[in-house]
């Protein structure tokens, strides 16, 4: 359900006089400049995972305040931001209720989906990205030209959070038949019939630490390997691309009825049409928009499903 307006007044207050904790971070919207109905008086919560909750706030509160001027006919007034520090505390707080909206990409999404019952409900278009996908990619001059040379050989992915720097790339390189084991360290023996990978916690560092050959290859994301420089990308060959999934999904907290989700699906679809909209969208990470999934939310999610088992096996 929506957050209660005394609930998310004792948190703001909490988190104003300094004292509320540094697992997570909420802000209460201020009221909505639209005259808002006399029986609105709960509080729509946004929810996302940050180390830098102030960032954070300013990008979404705009978007939350918005919101919940819309959906004064399901009983909101108050639009508020709840930050927490990783996805474990996400679950926990869509599970009960305490995070109502939660926007990010397919493999975190399914996560959420399988243990907290959150559902998807629509695509997220972030920075006018519809699709993205993941390239594998080594030094030009390595002797690994394809993805079974991998054998012996290290890989630095992100994050173990990461769709892009993880499940895209793990599901592949399991779909090509490869054995992908973890290591502690890039300095691990790795058998020669066998991929070892590491985490990089960052694409930078991943394509980084394949230039100066601490690792033999890497995996990012495709619009971050757009962003390297031409003489370095000169220095490097892609050996593979894996197929391309949503860039975002809306997530939704099972607590809330189904009356609430179709207003929220309502406004997700139609924000954007006004200039003052586009703005809002703008200042929410360069949001373009929202719409459906082609084809339907569980055609969608059930590819995303069958790559995220293969990263469970």
């Amino acid at each position: 359900m929506f957050t209660p307006f005394f609930k998310s007044s004792l948190i703001a207050s909490l988190f104003l006089f300094g004292i509320w904790g540094c697992a997570s971070q909420t802000t209460q919207a201020p009221t909505p400049e639209d005259p808002v109905s006399s029986a609105a008086t709960g509080t729509i919560v946004l929810g996302d995972i940050s180390d830098d909750p102030t960032k954070k706030i300013k990008r979404y509160q705009p978007f939350a305040d918005y919101l919940a001027s819309q959906l004064n006919d399901v009983g909101i007034s108050q639009g508020a931001v709840q930050i927490v520090p990783d996805l474990d505390t996400m679950i926990q707080y869509l599970k009960s209720g305490e995070v109502d909206l939660y926007f990010d990409s397919p493999y975190p999404a399914m996560r959420t989906s399988e243990e907290s019952g959150a559902t998807p409900i629509l695509r997220r278009w972030k920075k006018g990205v519809e699709f993205y996908h993941t390239i594998i990619f080594t030094r030009a001059d390595s002797a690994i030209t394809n993805l079974e040379d991998l054998n012996g050989n290290i890989i630095a992915f992100d994050e173990a959070v990461s769709t892009s720097g993880y499940m895209l790339p793990l599901a592949h390189l399991k779909k090509a038949g490869l054995t992908i084991t973890e290591k502690d360290t890039v300095s691990t023996t790795i058998s020669t019939d066998e991929v070892g990978y590491v985490f990089s916690e960052d694409d930078d560092n991943s394509i980084q630490w394949t230039l100066t050959q601490r690792v033999d290859a890497a995996a990012v994301g495709s619009s971050d390997f757009a962003k390297i420089p031409e003489e370095a990308r000169q220095q490097l060959r892609i050996l593979a691309e894996t197929e391309a999934v949503p860039r975002q999904v809306v997530m939704v907290s099972p607590t809330l009825a189904p009356e609430e989700v179709s207003a929220i699906i309502e406004v997700l679809l139609t924000i954007g049409e006004t200039e003052a909209e586009k703005e809002i969208l703008e200042k929410f990470e360069k949001t373009t928009k929202f719409d459906e999934f082609p084809g339907g939310v569980d055609a969608a999610f059930q590819r995303i499903r069958e790559l995220y088992d293969l990263t469970q096996e």
